[in-house]
């Protein structure tokens, strides 16, 4: 398997946000080092595509995919079906 596009790994971020979990989850299920994954995570939340959850209850930070990240991700998948057959 080769190298996965920019537009796989945005689309796997996106999906697992869908529902609210924490970095290190969404780091995982995507199989992202850490490095690259804050530097993914980082401009989400620059472009309101992910929003932080902030809970008082827990320590943790969740994530979400934003209304606008759920847009984009639909794109994105439609364009990669497209693309691919």
């Amino acid at each position: 398997m080769g190298r996965r596009s920019r537009i796989d790994v945005l689309i796997e971020i996106l999906t697992e946000a869908l529902n609210e979990c924490s970095k290190t989850r969404i780091m995982y299920r995507c199989n992202l080092n850490y490095k690259c994954f804050n530097r993914y995570l980082k401009e989400l939340l620059e472009k309101d595509l992910i929003v932080k959850i902030e809970r008082s209850s827990r320590k943790t930070e969740l994530y979400k995919t934003s209304e606008k990240g759920r847009e984009l991700l639909q794109v994105l998948k439609r364009a990669k079906k497209l693309t691919s057959g």
